[in-house]
């Protein structure tokens, strides 16, 4: 050999050592392409314990709420226009959205002395706990004239039943309504995550206590306890996001029972520890606005991770809201129930959905 072809051979060798180094994370990623679905939409806890993220406070920042299971959200405003700007794949469907007027007959509900959980609108459910009513995120009007209501309270508001707890999840006015809140009388009691004095003192509303992550409230053989949820919060974007905090709630009824109610949460894998710390016979999850994934994915979960949380908290029971009232993101809002039915049936789970719809009410007597 050379020592032309020696120089020659050795270049050749160090270019495809060099190009092999380039390529070997390509190849992986090629390779490993059909074993990831997406990029994960939370932070993972990688054995944290979300009690531990509660009590050490990693949750409060200086002047606003961090969200520790999620992921940051800079740039958040171009993809809200570059989605608003997107074709909708289901245009086709948007036609066939029903108008569903919620009617309810409360004579049948207030009569009933155990359990019982009405599904109102949107994501406001009524839970009665034998001779104490409690309200989950109460809305009975709409959110704006370019929002449609395809569930129009016809009833009459001045009948609901009078309320002994209202709790909040949340300050995004799909779940914080004014002018629902304005309905009730003004020393009822309201349960809400921290941060929410200015708008509850500009109501009138006092009667308030605001709680932290793992924080509760106890009365009349009732527990209510906030949790965390993989969400955020704004009410005006001049302020920014997360001055106040968001969560879900874990209530254990005088009855016996324990109900789950999720509030806005994209999926995390906090849900299975909630699992083992509470025994949860219904869970109600909010599944709508989950559409497109790409810009959803943060802030509310799809149908199938919806299964998955719900498999996860170890509940006997799902019932789904945040469907049908108002269309949040691209999916039509009749969309939900028929999905999550799939979903259910692909892990044999269809058995345990408690299939209501607006104006509707869950009598609970077992699991």
């Amino acid at each position: 050999m050379t020592r032309r072809h020696f120089i020659t051979r050795m270049v050749l060798g160090l270019q495809s050592l060099f190009m092999m180094r380039l390529l070997a994370p390509l190849t992986l990623m090629a390779a490993t392409a059909d074993l990831t679905e997406t990029p994960l939409h939370y932070t993972p806890l990688n054995g944290r314990s979300l009690k531990d993220i509660a009590h050490q406070k990693m949750h409060h920042g200086d002047k606003h709420f961090l969200n520790p299971v999620g992921i940051p959200r800079e740039g958040r405003f171009w993809e809200l226009l570059r989605w608003k700007f997107s074709r909708n794949a289901y245009d086709k469907y948007l036609s066939e959205q029903p108008l569903m007027p919620v009617k309810i007959d409360w004579a049948p509900i207030m009569e009933y002395s155990g359990l019982s959980v009405t599904f109102i609108k949107h994501a406001g459910v009524m839970i009665k706990d034998g001779d104490k009513i409690i309200y989950i995120d109460p809305i009975f009007d709409g959110i704006g004239f370019l929002i449609k209501d395809f569930t129009p309270c016809a009833f009459d508001l001045k009948q609901i039943p009078r309320a002994d707890h209202v709790l909040i999840t949340h300050g995004h006015y799909d779940h914080l309504d004014t002018q629902s809140l304005k309905k009730f009388d003004l020393n009822t009691h309201v349960i809400t995550p921290l941060g929410y004095d200015s708008l509850f003192n500009s109501l009138a509303m006092k009667n308030r206590r605001q709680l932290d992550w793992y924080d509760s409230y106890e009365s009349d053989k009732q527990r209510i306890t906030l949790l965390p949820a993989n969400h955020w919060t704004m009410r005006n974007p001049m302020i920014g996001p997360n001055r106040s905090l968001w969560g879900s709630y874990l209530i254990q009824t005088a009855n016996g029972y324990t109900i789950y109610v999720s509030g806005d949460t994209a999926y995390f894998d906090g849900f299975e520890q909630i699992g083992d710390q509470y025994d949860i016979d219904l869970a109600i999850i909010s599944l709508g606005a989950y559409e497109p994934r790409w810009f959803m994915a943060q802030s509310h979960t799809s149908p199938s991770e919806t299964v998955r949380a719900f498999k996860e908290l170890k509940a006997k029971r799902l019932m789904i809201v945040h469907w049908g009232t108002f269309r949040l993101g691209d999916e039509p809002v009749h969309f939900p129930p028929q999905d999550i039915r799939v979903a259910l049936k692909e892990e044999g789970l269809l058995n345990r959905l408690v299939n209501i719809k607006h104006g509707q009410t869950h009598f609970i007597d077992s699991f």
